[in-house]
């Protein structure tokens, strides 16, 4: 048991974790932000996000009882609101990789803000059990994490980043009332934030989320 549970301070979970509680807080002050500098970083989170998750090692679980969570239905409802907000019209997107698929000939519509919202409720559940500082229930909000990662929002996200790509990229939709990518950029580039630093060690890691000491 103590062997499974010491996977939770491998770097690549460590690293993980920082990136997904990035991506809480970025969703979380969203918004505050304009669509295109939130479309911008979205684009450079994302895929970050994905490689953490691809990288994160298999583990088992070790308890019985059910995981906390803390992503209620009210909660979630404000983020996806807000979402949906600040995208407006460019919020909509034609999927064609859903199991539904088989049984349609025209895409189905989804929505980047609704997506997004279900990647979050899954992460902030995990950051929320790992900052409770219990290595048995770290260990297994991971396990839980890593197969949702697999089978739900993983696929979610290579989705939503299509529509962003489509968002940023497509300029013939482009709203003609829109600022341009680059003078938007260049006008916010002192507030950028940098979702890209990871800390060095274990130790910086449990400082930064408040865990419990570990034996």
């Amino acid at each position: 048991m103590k062997k499974e549970s010491q996977i939770i301070f491998d770097k690549s979970v460590i690293e993980f974790v920082t990136v997904a509680a990035e991506y809480c807080a970025f969703l979380e002050q969203a918004e505050q932000m304009k669509r295109n500098r939130f479309v911008d970083t979205s684009l450079k989170l994302l895929p970050l996000l994905y490689i953490k998750a691809a990288l994160l090692p298999e583990c088992k679980p070790i308890g019985d009882e059910p995981l906390e969570t803390c992503v209620t239905e009210d909660i979630y409802e404000v983020v996806r609101i807000n979402l949906a907000n600040l995208l407006g019209e460019k919020d909509d997107y034609l999927e064609v990789f859903l199991p539904d698929m088989v049984y349609s000939d025209q895409p189905i519509k989804r929505c980047i803000s609704e997506d997004l919202a279900d990647i979050y409720q899954d992460i902030k559940d995990f950051i929320f059990v790992f900052q409770l500082g219990f290595n048995e229930t770290m260990n297994d909000a991971l396990v839980v994490c890593r197969e949702n990662f697999g089978t739900l929002w993983g696929q979610k996200l290579v989705n939503t980043m299509r529509a962003l790509h489509d968002v940023k990229y497509n300029i013939g939709s482009e709203d003609e009332t829109q600022t341009p990518w680059n003078e938007e950029v260049e006008l916010e580039k002192e507030e950028e934030v940098d979702y890209f630093e990871l800390p060095d060690d274990e130790e910086t890691l449990c400082h930064d989320l408040n865990c419990h000491d570990h034996d």
